[in-house]
């Protein structure tokens, strides 16, 4: 080999391609770890990389950084095994193979049949390997890829069955629900970092609703919302239990006098004169009972839906200071939906239309039944007022389409129960 400083001085792509032959010729990675037989084990296995797409810049920091924790410890006299591996599973795949296919949609692909759609995914993986292969040498990466892990592999996957067996049998694996953003267009929940690359300022229709109350139908509870599909699925109304609220007297063009509750700071909604006739705290009203503005849930749940509640993150800064709740469709509405035992109200499908449930719907894209809502209760008197709301919403940044804040079943692990223990170990 040159002298160092001689290939330093006139071509750097030089040094790094004697430096890399040298160091494959002669076995250096596998010697460094012969070397440290009997040294104590720092275990490593990559983050597997999807190797149905090219490698990109950012991989080549990821892996520069990997890359310093191994030799760091290969130096304090660790024997560091590294174990490759590939991602073969997870929407990188499939949005690949459904472009290539020309499917857009879970029936679509159902129809095309589950075992060809797997076998396209699996033909598909490890389409750029020689790619990763040769960026892997090129930057000087020492990891086994010779014997990497796959996790298409039946090995891999029992593996993963095998410990989800063990936290079963520990009583930690349970079944429940998460409202989590969800895309009906591509049939999956999105991350936060995918939910943040596809929001659009749109205008979408916003209501002022009466909720009348069961005892005197003379009385309304004024609520807003910015989602009128959801109303559907309304299960409780929710109050601040110090915000101060108002009882008024108000002449509707329509439907003559009428009684109408909301803040005292949200008063500036009301249009025309009013009069106040009454006045509480937000505590003072839960337990009051509400007629459901559809009757599509009443035979099921008229006992435990459909009533004044308290929460903390009702505030006056918009709206009436009384929040329509629809556990189904909202993070905070679904954890006061269990304190309270609300039912989860959802005649929504994954792929985001209406079921049958809900006759005047049915069918319905849910941003389609906005209007179809709004109009109906106009023409049975419980619309106050409707109006346009200018804001951010996220859409899917692939598909264009709008997301949905929707209960996805899941299966969590109950880490509560092992905090403690889990805290004592890290501090070890």
């Amino acid at each position: 080999m040159k002298r160092f400083d001689e290939v330093r001085q006139f071509d750097h792509p030089a040094l790094e391609r004697e430096i890399l032959a040298w160091w494959q010729a002669h076995g250096i990675f596998k010697k460094s770890i012969a070397q440290r037989q009997g040294a104590p084990a720092y275990t490593f296995y990559e983050g597997p990389p999807t190797a149905n797409g090219r490698p990109g810049i950012h991989h080549v920091m990821a892996r520069a950084i990997k890359d310093i924790f191994c030799r760091y410890h290969t130096m304090k006299g660790f024997r560091v095994e590294r174990k490759g591996g590939w991602d073969t599973h997870g929407l990188p795949v499939e949005i690949e193979v459904e472009k290539r296919l020309g499917l857009e949609s879970r029936a679509q692909v159902e129809a095309y049949g589950i075992a060809r759609y797997n076998d396209a995914c699996r033909r598909s993986v490890l389409e750029y390997k020689e790619d990763w292969d040769d960026l892997t040498r090129r930057m000087g990466y020492w990891v086994d890829l010779d014997h990497p892990y796959l996790t298409f592999q039946s090995q891999y996957i029992e593996s993963v069955w095998w410990l989800l067996k063990q936290i079963y049998d520990k009583g930690l694996l349970y079944q429940g629900y998460k409202i989590q953003w969800y895309s009906p267009g591509s049939g999956t929940v999105l991350s936060s970092h995918e939910v943040s690359l596809g929001y659009r300022e749109v205008q979408d229709p916003s209501a002022y609703v009466r909720f009348r109350l069961e005892d005197e139908r003379e009385t309304a509870l004024l609520a807003w919302t910015t989602t009128p599909w959801t109303l559907v699925s309304n299960a409780a109304l929710a109050v601040g239990p110090d915000v101060e609220y108002v009882k008024i007297r108000h002449d509707d063009p329509h439907l003559g006098p009428e009684w109408l509750v909301l803040a005292r700071d949200r008063l500036d909604v009301i249009k025309g004169d009013y009069e106040v006739a009454a006045t509480y705290r937000g505590r003072d009203l839960v337990g009051l009972r509400y007629t459901p503005l559809f009757d599509y849930f009443t035979d099921a749940f008229g006992e435990t839906a459909w009533r004044v509640i308290e929460a903390d993150f009702v505030s006056t800064d918009e709206g009436t200071g009384i929040v329509h709740i629809a556990p189904a469709f909202g993070a905070d509405d679904y954890d006061v939906g269990l304190r309270e035992g609300l039912p989860l109200l959802n005649p929504v499908t994954p792929e985001g239309t209406f079921t049958a449930a809900a006759t005047l719907v049915a069918g319905d894209w849910f941003k389609d039944a906005d209007n179809k809502i709004i109009h109906d209760l106009k023409d049975r008197g419980l619309l106050y007022r409707r109006e346009t709301y200018l804001h951010n919403y996220p859409h899917d940044w692939r598909k264009g389409t709008p997301l949905i804040s929707y209960p996805v079943e899941s299966w969590f692990i109950r880490t509560t129960a092992i905090k403690d223990r889990l805290i004592a170990l890290n501090d070890t």
